[in-house]
């Protein structure tokens, strides 16, 4: 499936307050910042921003999204309104919001929403009616054993391709149906129980629904077995085997290919990317070795685990308890209003998301930061240049890729148009299935045709930015361009730090690890000589010694591969945003406010972002599964690295935020 490179992981808010893009209060001046910047810079908001109940994690992106997400919920109880000449977009998503909202009719229908979809697995007498059976639980939204879709060719950039990847799993991570360890078996056994639980909610007897949960787990684990683990699809090479339609069906012939992809409704396929052949070896076996019975099982289990949303009471309180609760470390299941803003947001996201720019985006805020952007790659184009490890003959070529990046902040071009999508305000269920219908068709629908450069992966309320290697582009939506992140009232100090940084990063990602594989056109082409690789390599490998070092929790430590590209990002990208703001200055310095210097102001920009507090299962959940450190290590793993921090706090060397040697790859 395509890269992107984001800057974190999407939020999971819960509360709205207050974000300034700069807080004194949020300190804790009892700690040295060269001692722990993180702690300095955010003891103060940690101790006033406990995690509340329904949240497994509690930061200032999450914030920000929460503000966002209230601004939503107005949005959507007005448009909710029946009212005479309603337009038919709040039609659209004011029935959507409100049919998801109905908890009443929900609890009344139980599984009446998904009964007439589990008769249709039942009937199923013949293991060649997978395929279709397949086929129609892709168009409503889950995906069983395999995901498949379209994608950007990797090394023919103009064009869209096909792809089939791994899916299929209901636990996070293929490593938890294959590591031994205490913690990973008790966390399989739990699963076991909570798939128990939901089979005996659909009125199985315990025997029975016992029987099942093994049934699921021992499918999934054979699903997981093929699977690549996340370093290994790190690499783009790893994910990009260009077959044909006949070399899949020779590679994977138990399941019925032909009519599958007659009945997608997809554009003629010749080839397509089998993302990992490994996976779909076993997904053959599977289908090829398991009883029909068991895979009606499986299918069962995926439209439920699925659809529990729409449900009654009991089945989405099981889901909170396993995937919240066990897995995270929540207290409480969120409201149902935040749940039903959030699907919204996905289900429609550009008939909610061209509201949400209409109120929040200001054109001031836009426009400076599209200079901050200009004034960033310039800053990235000096540090290209001057760099000592690379050939002139690689920054020539990186400084032309440099240029090529197109740059969206803030809004699209184009909007989706969602007219032929019937949205009633009775079935959220039927609501969604048909949502997913026209998103998987739209999909569909690219295979074979130009790429459109215009199309976005993100909804506009979303606080998160990317960058995509395929695109050669960096994609900032406008749920990001506020405070903490951008603040107009603010001095340039702050802004950079946390904004500025944020450009930097995503900016990097063109050159780390995975983004340094494309060129200037998107394409998967070696443009390095071997020299510069190796040297890149060495340089890559001390920030995976330094953040493999890093423990969120007691017994747990970062996987430094896992993390190469952000913390590379982060790095690379503080110290861009660093030099943009020193060329800004023109060798002035400003006055101090709130007592700090502009230099010190920048950084604590940058380490503000980054305040959260984090149950201990979403920190072990992270470490392994997530591609982005805790927000203590991507501040204090970055300013460690930086003598413009050590000189602006004066910290000694012998002190922690002082290493040595620091790890510099950008």
């Amino acid at each position: 499936m395509r890269v992107l490179l984001t800057l974190c992981l999407a939020a999971a808010a819960v509360h709205a307050q207050k974000a300034p893009g700069f807080d004194p209060g949020a300190l804790n001046r009892n700690v040295d910042p060269c001692a722990n910047f993180y702690q300095y810079a955010c003891g103060g908001w940690m101790t006033a921003n406990p995690l509340p109940g329904d949240a497994s994690r509690w930061g200032r992106f999450d914030s920000l999204q929460d503000r966002n997400r209230m601004l939503l919920k107005d949005v959507l109880e007005a448009a909710a309104v029946d009212r005479p000449n309603r337009s038919a977009t709040d039609q659209k998503i004011g029935d959507f919001y409100a049919a998801c909202m109905d908890e009443k009719n929900l609890d009344a229908r139980g599984l009446e929403a998904i009964q007439r979809d589990l008769n249709r697995i039942a009937v199923v007498q013949d293991r060649k009616e997978l395929a279709d059976l397949v086929v129609y639980m892709f168009r409503i939204g889950s995906w069983p054993f395999f995901r498949f879709g379209s994608e950007q060719d990797a090394k023919d950039s103009t064009r869209v391709i096909a792809v089939m990847d791994q899916a299929g799993l209901g636990l996070p991570d293929r490593d938890y149906y294959l590591k031994t360890d205490e913690k990973s078996v008790d966390l399989r056994n739990k699963y076991l129980a909570h798939v128990q639980t939901v089979f005996g909610l659909l009125g199985l007897p315990p025997a029975e629904a016992q029987k099942k949960a093994a049934t699921v787990l021992a499918i999934e684990t054979e699903l997981a077995k093929g699977s690549l683990d996340r370093v290994s699809r790190r690499d783009p090479e790893k994910v990009y085997h260009k077959l044909t339609v006949a070399e899949l069906m020779a590679l994977a012939p138990a399941f019925e290919w032909t009519r599958f992809l007659q009945n997608l409704g997809a554009p003629s396929i010749d080839s397509l990317n089998v993302a990992v052949p490994d996976f779909a070896r076993a997904v053959n076996t599977v289908i090829e070795q398991q009883p029909l019975e068991d895979l009606k099982t499986y299918l069962t289990w995926n439209l439920v685990r699925d659809n529990s949303i729409f449900l009654s009471a009991s089945f989405q309180q099981a889901s909170f308890d396993f995937y919240d609760k066990t897995l995270k470390g929540a207290k409480e299941m969120r409201a149902r209003w935040k749940r039903c803003v959030d699907l919204t947001d996905e289900q429609l996201p550009d008939a909610l998301g061209k509201t949400f720019v209409e109120k929040t985006l200001g054109d001031a805020g836009k426009k400076r930061t599209q200079q901050m952007v200009a004034e960033i790659e310039k800053a990235l184009e000096k540090d290209i240049r001057g760099l000592d490890w690379m050939t002139p003959k690689t920054k020539d070529q990186a400084v032309v890729k440099l240029h090529g990046i197109t740059n969206k902040i803030g809004n699209k071009s184009k909007w989706l148009d969602y007219s032929g999508v019937q949205i009633t305000r009775n079935d959220p269920y039927a609501n969604t299935a048909r949502t997913s219908t026209f998103e998987l068709a739209r999909q569909l629908a690219k295979i074979g045709k130009p790429v459109d450069k215009t199309d976005w992966d993100m909804s506009q309320p979303t606080v998160n930015a990317y960058y995509d290697p395929q695109h050669n582009d960096i994609n900032f939506p406008a749920g990001i361009l506020q405070p903490p992140f951008y603040d107009n009232k603010l001095d340039d100090a702050v802004n950079y730090g946390a904004i500025g940084a944020v450009i930097g990063h995503e900016l990097t990602h063109g050159f780390d690890d995975e983004g340094r594989q494309f060129d200037a056109k998107g394409n998967l082409r070696d443009w390095w000589t071997e020299e510069d690789a190796r040297a890149f390599d060495q340089r890559a490998d001390c920030v995976v010694n330094q953040y493999s070092g890093y423990s969120p929790v007691p017994g747990v430590n970062l996987n430094g591969k896992l993390t190469l590209g952000e913390n590379t990002a982060d790095n690379g990208g503080l110290r861009v945003a660093y030099m943009a703001l020193m060329n800004t200055l023109g060798g002035k310095q400003p006055p101090k406010i709130d007592g700090f210097s502009a230099e010190q102001r920048f950084f604590l920009g940058w380490a503000q972002v980054w305040c959260n507090n984090v149950t201990e299962e979403a920190s072990r959940l992270r470490a392994q599964t997530d591609p982005h450190s805790p927000g203590e290590f991507r501040v204090n793993g970055v300013v460690s690295n930086m003598p413009e921090f050590q000189k602006a706090f004066a910290c000694r060397l012998n002190q922690s935020m002082v290493r040595g040697p620091a790890c510099r790859v950008w």
